[in-house]
């Protein structure tokens, strides 16, 4: 994942032992939205559904524009030089077109930007399309505070800020920085987790989440990997609303002070309970955002239209999903998950679902624990390698297109 990791321009905060205190650089001028324009405190536009990216058409081009005016009376009769000219620009054209449309249905048509000639500080294909809102002035990024770090060399960090999606309430998180993070320029992909009702995001800790990541790293069975935990609200939210609204929010703060992958296909969300259904809700209703979801021992209620909804963005973009619920749960009704999973696939979603032996509880999370991170982490390393095949053969055609151009004026000419 080299290519992808360190083509990025973005900073990470350095951790600094001696107070115990992770300052965000904010040398950069933030781009909310992972769009180049004007910067706003997130949460702001979150009332605004995101729209497919720039690239993808609204509308097929009308071709009788092209063809007006063609064959008339006095119409331009070519040189024999000027038709090899004309005949490599058509080349050169075609190449392109014919590789802008296969880029159409994985990313931006955008090819000397995803082949990596262009500006490389945003990757093309974390482009979002987003109405411009006014919000209040440019605020500082929060600072991240030191936790713990353990054996392994991970670290726990901690922020809080005043959330604008939750209206001036305190938002907060906690992120795992896994081995080796202050030692590179790597960047990685990011898993954001969602608690169940009545917990807290330490419960992921709890569980043994960084010493499960520890082992699965140094064990190779996943890359190096960022983990953020999200700090929700009191009672039954279901992460809905603006608790939705703060979870992008939270996103896109971690992707600014985080050496995060900034790409929809290296960004995870999973979550237990009621943070199940608030990850698949998230990544249903935000189908730009994340490559993967898993739900654990979570419900689906009334997502079947949303998902449905997403058929033509899934099929186009792909979705690795795992659902699991227990069998002894009387809370969230484990059948669902099968015919949720099934539901996943006929739309498009590579999907998995299993139903295990327990009760509505962090037991049950904490015994499947690994094989969720295991999923997860597989998943975003497919889909970073993915990104990466597509970069390199986007550079090959293009390095193909130019040779061709240059080569059909001299044949002409001959």
């Amino acid at each position: 994942m080299g290519a992808v990791m360190q083509g990025l321009e973005l900073r990470r905060a350095p951790i600094e032992s001696s107070d115990m205190t992770v300052q965000a650089r904010t040398s950069r001028a933030p781009v909310w939205f992972d769009t180049s324009g004007d910067w706003s405190w997130p949460g702001t536009r979150a009332t605004v559904e995101l729209a497919p990216p720039s690239w993808v058409p609204a509308f097929p081009p009308r071709l009788q524009e092209a063809v007006a005016g063609a064959g008339g009376a006095g119409a331009w009769q070519p040189t024999r030089r000027s038709r090899a000219r004309r005949a490599a620009g058509g080349a050169l054209l075609s190449g392109l077109a014919a590789l802008s449309v296969g880029l159409a249905v994985k990313g931006p048509s955008g090819l000397e930007r995803l082949a990596g000639y262009g500006a490389a500080a945003v990757p093309a294909h974390a482009q979002f399309a987003a109405a411009r809102l006014p919000g209040p002035p440019a605020q500082e990024l929060p600072t991240l505070q030191k936790v713990s770090q353990d054996g392994a060399g991970s670290y726990i960090v901690k922020a809080s800020y005043p959330s604008h999606a939750l209206r001036g309430a305190q938002g907060s998180f906690y992120a795992y920085l896994p081995p080796g993070y202050a030692a590179t320029d790597a960047h990685y992909p990011t898993l954001y987790l969602l608690h169940g009702y009545d917990q807290a995001a330490e419960a992921f800790l709890q569980v043994g989440l960084q010493s499960t990541l520890d082992r699965l790293i140094s064990q190779h069975v996943i890359p190096p990997m960022i983990a953020v935990m999200v700090e929700g609200g009191v009672g039954d939210n279901n992460w809905s609303g603006p608790y939705e609204s703060y979870v992008l929010e939270v996103q896109q703060l971690a992707d600014q002070m985080l050496p995060t992958i900034r790409q929809r296909g290296a960004r995870a969300i999973a979550g237990d309970s009621m943070g199940g259904y608030g990850s698949m809700s998230i990544a249903l209703r935000n189908p730009y955002r994340f490559g993967v979801v898993e739900s654990w021992i979570g419900f689906f209620n009334g997502l079947g239209p949303v998902l449905s909804g997403d058929r033509s963005v899934i099929s186009r973009l792909g979705l690795q999903a795992f659902v699991y619920g227990a069998d002894d749960d009387h809370i969230a009704n484990p059948a669902e998950d099968p015919a949720f999973g099934f539901a996943l696939r006929a739309n498009g979603a590579e999907a998995q679902e299993e139903i295990y032996p327990g009760g509505h509880s962090l037991g049950t999370v904490e015994a499947h624990l690994e094989t969720m991170l295991a999923f997860a982490g597989r998943s975003l390393e497919h889909n970073v390698r993915a990104a990466e095949t597509a970069q390199r053969s986007a550079q090959q055609a293009l390095l193909a297109v130019r040779r061709q151009a240059l080569a059909r004026p001299a044949d002409g000419a001959a």
